[in-house]
């Protein structure tokens, strides 16, 4: 699928994808990859195996989000930016409770690749306290990424949402990017008190949301545009396309949908290739903050 064009703009600059990973398992276990559900992606998935579909789709640049909190990840994901005509960024991790997060951020940065990193990103959604993120320890390390200039992805589930909106009021310099709309409930059909939380979290100026994920969250068998319209009509009227931007999730997307399908199922949901939700929001939140040496961009 070539995905349609609505405007100039959108016609020189191409889609941005603002998250997908890969992985090597050779190189490293994915050890959330278990249970038959999941058995489909237990295995290899490399940017060569993402490309055709991307640039099939239209897609000009992508950000690569971690996977796992190995410290290991991100340098990697780094040079693999450096070297790739499609990556632009790189979400990645790092233990914000270090006392040292700082200095350990400033040695990625000055890698010969550490332009390319935009944000950081933890597993919060498998913390058991669902104020994880208001500990003074982590606390702590939002308030370095912000004073670095990076921003933090946000990958919970609903009910660590009002954790949320309190981290990101306590931090009002340091950009927030919801992953996957925080987990809606989409395959119950249910929408309070999750999209309540969602509400609350973009009355913070300072809070953006990816349009991603949302296809596995629904019944994986079954899913329609239909049943996510609910849940992406939330997070459209509550952020505005101005801070919503489209996330592939791929290869996770693949255990429901291709990727043209993904990209085929956002546009409908948004109402056309609007180019704030398709290219200008993860430019402005992402791209913006690639160093820059990165003539790509």
């Amino acid at each position: 699928m070539t995905a349609p064009r609505t405007g100039a703009a959108m016609a020189r600059t191409g889609i941005i994808d603002a998250h997908h990973h890969v992985w090597d398992l050779s190189v490293r276990d994915q050890d959330w990859i278990t249970g038959p559900e999941l058995a489909p992606i237990r295995r290899d998935f490399t940017l060569d195996d993402l490309a055709p579909d991307a640039r099939a789709a239209g897609v000009a640049a992508t950000v690569l989000v971690q996977t796992v909190t190995v410290a290991g990840e991100t340098p990697e994901f780094l040079a693999l930016a450096e070297r790739s005509e499609l990556v632009a960024a790189v979400v990645g991790w790092t233990d914000l409770t270090r006392p040292d997060v700082a200095e350990t951020l400033a040695v990625l940065r000055q890698l010969p690749c550490g332009r390319h990193l935009v944000g950081i990103r933890h597993q919060v959604q498998g913390e058991p306290d669902p104020e994880w993120l208001l500990r003074p320890d982590v606390s702590r390390g939002l308030t370095t990424l912000a004073e670095a200039g990076l921003v933090y992805d946000l990958v919970v589930l609903p009910h660590q949402l009002p954790g949320c909106v309190k981290a990101a009021a306590a931090h009002p310099e340091l950009t927030f990017v919801l992953d996957h709309l925080g987990k809606p409930p989409i395959a119950s059909g249910e929408l309070e008190p999750w999209r309540s939380h969602v509400r609350a979290l973009a009355d913070l100026p300072n809070t953006f949301c990816k349009l991603s994920g949302l296809v596995t969250e629904a019944d994986r068998a079954t899913w329609t545009v239909g049943a996510l319209r609910p849940y992406a009509d939330t997070v459209l009227d509550a952020f505005g396309p101005g801070r919503v931007m489209f996330g592939s999730d791929w290869p996770v997307c693949t255990l429901v949908a291709t990727y043209a399908q993904v990209l085929e199922a956002a546009v409908e949901l948004v109402g056309g290739l609007d180019e704030d939700v398709f290219a200008r929001t993860a430019r402005r939140v992402y791209l913006s903050r690639v160093g820059a040496r990165n003539s790509r961009t």
